[in-house]
């Protein structure tokens, strides 16, 4: 299949579109300094939040609980970690609006000129862990060109579960081989690519800062292998 059969890119979001850790962090610092908390450095809390991530998803799909939304597991990890933290005395408005950080993450430079070009060309979809509100709240934040919010809830599962590649491609209308699932994550295209799915990997070398040590190649014969969003469209031949 060439570019010209692939009828729609879906995405990743989270580390690929979005920068979450710096965003967080800013969000996380101007809480702590508001609220008079001293002693936490706003990175490290980021980091710590999202390594509750996977294993909250994981209770899902293991069936442990049944289909959570990704911000009410945001909020349980919160919950976890403000505790962890020994930070009390917060109201409820005030511990929503953490934990809606999420929502009020910033695009990596070349997202939103990137992704405007893909879209002259292609459907544009997320196919993210994010629910939906939270995904288009994001999108209002930073400005991110979606045609239609697809991902976990919509289509009931989390990645790399199958049924969450195969859903999105059946929620388009499209048999799996006229999507490329595009990522900064080698796990997620190998997940999708073994659903049918074409691939793109676009490299986001910091995403976990520095010192990042994974993610930081293509390790796998994707379809297309890209530094950024617009090398992505110029070798897609978006105008």
């Amino acid at each position: 299949m060439t570019a010209t059969e692939i009828k729609a890119l879906t995405f990743d979001v989270f580390g690929t579109v979005v920068d979450w850790r710096s965003s967080v962090a800013r969000e996380a610092d101007a809480f702590f300094g508001k609220h008079g908390i001293k002693g936490i450095d706003g990175i490290e809390f980021a980091m710590e939040w999202r390594k509750l991530y996977n294993p909250s998803m994981e209770r899902v799909r293991a069936g442990e609980i049944p289909f959570t939304k990704l911000d009410v597991l945001h909020r349980m990890n919160l919950d976890a970690l403000l505790a962890r933290y020994n930070i009390g005395g917060l109201d409820e408005a005030e511990i929503d609006w953490l934990n809606r950080a999420w929502h009020r993450l910033d695009p990596w430079p070349d997202s939103v000129e990137g992704l405007t070009r893909l879209k002259r060309k292609f459907i544009l979809a997320t196919q993210s862990n994010g629910n939906i509100a939270l995904m288009v709240n994001m999108a209002k934040h930073a400005g991110l060109p979606w045609d239609v919010i697809l991902g976990s809830e919509v289509v009931r599962h989390y990645k790399p579960c199958p049924q969450a590649y195969i859903n999105c491609a059946d929620a388009l209308g499209l048999p799996p081989e006229a999507c490329m699932m595009t990522a900064a994550h080698n796990n997620d295209l190998v997940a999708a690519s073994r659903q049918g799915f074409r691939t793109a990997f676009v490299l986001r070398p910091v995403e976990y800062g520095p010192d990042q040590h994974k993610d930081t190649k293509a390790e796998h014969a994707f379809d297309y292998i890209a530094k950024d969003f617009i090398e992505l469209a110029d070798q897609l031949g978006c105008p």
